[in-house]
């Protein structure tokens, strides 16, 4: 069994600070020191080994992205701020949170997550950088493995999902006293210690990388001041974690001071941030023919490209509402105006596999990958018609064709076990449904899956041995998270 000392453990409870707050004035600030008080450091197996039990928590718990294309232009705009930052090649996973409540939170294993409702308050694609920005800061300078003192040990899985749960914590009282009560019979004790200093310094490193990666650093000081304002209006509701970590004027002051130092010029918003928060205000709207009405005011409105991009969220939320001969003619029309933008031609096949002419859907997702080659999501739409139209061996090939991250996401074991079962090959489909289930947190589920893999006829020596190595490592596992 893998353990890591307590001390990592309660520091991670840290991180879920969601957009720490107080800032005093440093300008020569030393890089923290990278260990416990004992000098003892988690090992990068460990902490991805944590990074990745809790991301799987949090599948079980939340409800996390699996858009394609959102997930595209969140890890493009992650990736290019990790790039930029001071440990390029520190790994990063970057996702959307779709829940409407104000959120970003950083988890270990440079696990970065954002809530749909933070996305939708900013208002410039610099704003929603120089959240991410700070966030990545607090991994890079190794802020949440000095934070706080311990002296016990946790497993791996215990440790992730009581992390999970103190996260969730903040958004389901119930789940959140179970998991102190759960703690405190355990012996751990979880202190928030978090220093005015690391916040400084991830504003400061976050606003730094901001600049290099062609971002407004002002985006950081506004964007601040716009969260501190949103408070004004929950009452007694207000969000946990805003009356644990107010926006104070003075780090407003500070933020704008540092910015200032940077100078002026435009900083124009792409096209993927505008309408990415023309998706999400879509999915998460409470009320379709409320954000329907919202885009068709706003579709008289400003430039030639803001119509576009408003007519856009009027499609979308047509072909939510079943509305598809509205859509079409509305994307048909955006296609043709701007043949280089995506999404525009995304929504437009979408729309035609809803209407089952999937002989038109292959011929347009065809010409898309050759056109946007690097476009996660057109590659993922292409792999899921070819596969329902009885492609399979074509599927198969460019689903192998996916890069390292795209392959741990949990759609892609989802799709590899589609492609096995109608290629008629049940061990492997079992396989990567096995993966999936635990990849989403469902570990009985993978165990079941495995189990069947192990029956499945015609399995050769080779694959016996990786489903009894799978199936073991599933039922300690399972075993585990039980014990605890």
């Amino acid at each position: 069994m893998l353990f890591i000392p307590k001390i990592f453990v309660t520091a991670l409870f840290l991180i879920f600070f969601t957009l720490p707050l107080q800032a005093i004035d440093i300008e020569d600030i030393q890089l923290p020191d990278m260990g416990d008080s004992s000098g003892a450091l988690i090992s990068p197996l460990q902490e991805k080994e944590l990074g990745d039990s809790f991301f799987r928590s949090l599948h079980s718990k939340i409800k996390i992205n699996q858009d394609p294309e959102i997930q595209h232009y969140i890890r493009s705009i992650g990736g290019q701020l990790v790039a930029n930052s001071d440990l390029p090649s520190n790994p990063f996973h970057f996702f959307v949170v779709l829940d409407k409540r104000i959120n970003a939170f950083a988890g270990p294993g440079g696990y970065i997550g954002i809530n749909a409702g933070l996305f939708l308050l900013t208002k410039s694609e610099s704003e929603l950088a120089s959240v991410i920005a700070h966030e990545v800061a607090h991994v890079t300078q190794r802020h949440l493995y000095r934070a706080f003192e311990a002296a016990s040990k946790l497993s791996i899985p215990t440790a992730a999902a009581t992390l999970a749960a103190i996260l969730l914590g903040t958004q389901s009282t119930a789940l959140g006293q179970a998991a102190l009560v759960a703690i405190q019979a355990g012996s751990v004790q979880f202190q928030i210690n978090f220093t005015r200093d690391n916040e400084k310094e991830a504003d400061r490193v976050g606003m730094k990388t901001l600049s290099k990666s062609n971002f407004n650093p002002h985006g950081m000081p506004v964007f601040f001041e716009r969260l501190q304002q949103s408070t004004r209006y929950y009452g007694q509701g207000i969000p946990e974690f805003l009356r644990t970590h107010p926006v104070s004027s003075s780090r407003i002051a500070d933020t704008r001071g540092r910015a200032n130092k940077y100078g002026y010029k435009q900083y124009p918003d792409s096209h993927d941030y505008l309408l990415t928060r023309v998706k999400l205000r879509v999915m998460i709207a409470p009320e379709l023919k409320q954000v329907l009405k919202y885009f068709q005011i706003r579709e008289q409105q400003g430039t030639k490209e803001q119509r576009a991009i408003a007519r856009y969220g009027v499609a979308l939320a047509q072909i939510e509402l079943q509305n598809f001969n509205i859509a079409k003619h509305i994307l048909q029309q955006l296609t043709i105006q701007y043949p280089n933008q995506v999404q525009y031609a995304y929504a437009f096949v979408n729309l035609v596999i809803a209407s089952n002419d999937y002989s038109d859907a292959i011929k347009l997702l065809h010409k898309y990958v050759a056109h946007f080659p690097s476009n996660h999501a057109i590659k993922i739409k292409y792999i899921s018609t070819l596969l329902e139209t009885g492609n399979i061996e074509k599927a198969k090939t460019i689903l192998q064709s996916l890069d390292y991250a795209s392959k741990k996401q949990p759609l892609y074991y989802e799709l590899m076990a589609e492609s096995y079962a109608k290629s008629d090959q049940a061990a492997e489909s079992h396989h990567y449904l096995a993966e999936y289930y635990y990849a989403i947190g469902h570990t009985q589920s993978a165990i079941l899956q495995i189990k069947l893999a192990k029956k499945a006829k015609g399995i050769n020596f080779y694959l016996q041995t990786i489903f009894d190595e799978r199936l073991q490592f599933f039922m300690n596992e399972e075993k585990e998270r039980k014990l605890n």
